[in-house]
């Protein structure tokens, strides 16, 4: 195993194995962002419908919603290693597909759907088997910083996919899904060289619904955990705003293409700064406020973005968004890790990405029917204020929580 004095007196990056896994995720991510700048816009082509486009989104969530359920059970049982390496194997074969369909000509909306549902499965088996690598990775000590400088990969993907993305559409669909193929498959080889300091488990457990859902059991006995995981469900839902960029972009900000552009880069921006600080500081003292903090914050930021009618302003709101946001999932991520057993993390893991997967697919939907009844502006000042109200109720709702000094657990 690789000496850790490096990531001591240096960097994170300069741990072999913690710099497989943070490339592992910056190809993931930049391929699927990738991926989906091609995927909405074809959709948006060939069908000319906005709601077909929001469709995306819950058909991306539904195998997530059943997969889920077994997902952390394979990753508590199996080689982690090789459940990511599959799945992004499996993403690859769906980049292929669109691939293979856009170079023959027979790709259609119904095929975009179904190869997305497929996609939305290995994203349910990736995404909480990815985290769980991270205590088998670096010390406990260092999870906080393992986990924001995991979140500063993704979100420098976020903010460069859709770019590439976007410039590669200019040569076919076909050519953004190819080099997406050849990157989730990079993704599948550099995961498989990174060396675990925990050996998966010898004995293989048998399948019970007792075991599936031992997930959930077990953050129901833990209030922090599941007072933080719960806490981004409800602020997230009622406080997503970008479902409703475009219309801000267009009717209230008065700007092109371009500028939506930016409005959607914005919070991968914020995100990035606040989870590269965090990767060199990690959280010590009253963890819990701070995360309360970050929410209402969040909030906040909502309300300044649904007033604005200045494009900067706008842009700094979302800023703040998306830093919010990322010091919440940072803080959300190492207290499940750290307050989970190994044998365990799985399928704590996968509940919590259920958690933020509907906070996320199910929030875009949440918009466009609150915007449909209120109009755009007061949708989004009841969503922020709705996050703000959540932080303070859960403050009351889960004293322990707010009550967290350290992302260790004192003994």
């Amino acid at each position: 195993m690789s000496s850790l004095s490096a990531v001591d007196q240096l960097s994170l990056l300069h741990h072999r194995d913690f710099r497989l896994y943070w490339l592992t995720r910056i190809s993931t991510t930049l391929a699927y962002q990738m991926m989906f700048v091609a995927v909405g816009w074809q959709i948006y082509e060939l069908t000319g419908s906005a709601f077909n486009l929001g469709l995306v989104g819950l058909i991306l969530f539904i195998p997530a919603l059943f997969a889920m359920l077994v997902a952390g059970h394979v990753a508590d049982t199996y080689d982690r290693r090789r459940i990511v390496r599959w799945s992004q194997i499996g993403k690859g074969a769906c980049a292929a597909a669109l691939a293979l369909g856009n170079f023959t000509g027979i790709l259609n909306a119904p095929a975009i759907f179904a190869i997305v549902f497929a996609l939305g499965a290995c994203r349910m088996f990736d995404g909480p088997t990815m985290n769980t690598l991270i205590p088998s990775i670096v010390p406990m000590p260092m999870i906080s910083r393992a986990v924001a400088a995991g979140t500063t990969a993704n979100q420098m993907a976020t903010i460069c996919g859709p770019a590439l993305g976007g410039f590669l559409y200019v040569f076919g669909p076909a050519v953004v899904y190819t080099i997406c193929f050849g990157t989730f498959l990079l993704a599948s080889s550099i995961v498989g060289l990174i060396h675990l300091n925990r050996p998966p488990p010898s004995e293989k457990k048998p399948v019970t619904l007792e075991s599936i859902f031992a997930g959930f059991n077990y953050m129901r006995r833990h209030p922090i955990l599941l007072g933080a995981v719960s806490l981004d469900l409800c602020a997230v839902l009622l406080g997503g705003v970008i479902a409703l960029l475009p219309v801000f972009a267009r009717d209230i900000l008065e700007t092109g293409p371009w500028g939506l552009g930016l409005l959607r880069s914005a919070p991968a921006v914020g995100a990035v700064l606040v989870s590269g600080a965090l990767a060199h500081l990690p959280l010590q003292r009253h963890v819990g406020r701070i995360l309360t903090a970050a929410i209402i914050m969040f909030g906040l930021s909502v309300i300044a973005f649904g007033l604005s009618r200045f494009f900067l302003v706008s842009l700094a709101a979302l800023m703040l968004y998306g830093a919010c946001n990322s010091l919440n999932v940072v803080v959300r991520h190492s207290l499940v890790q750290t307050r989970t057993p190994n044998d365990t993390l799985g399928r704590v893991m996968a509940v919590s990405s259920l958690f933020s997967s509907a906070a996320e697919t199910l929030g875009q939907f949440e918009s466009g029917v609150m915007a449909a009844l209120l109009g755009v502006v007061p949708s989004v000042l009841v969503g922020g204020a709705g996050a703000i109200g959540i932080a303070l109720l859960w403050t009351r709702l889960f004293p322990d929580l707010w009550r967290v000094q350290s992302i260790i657990p004192e003994k």
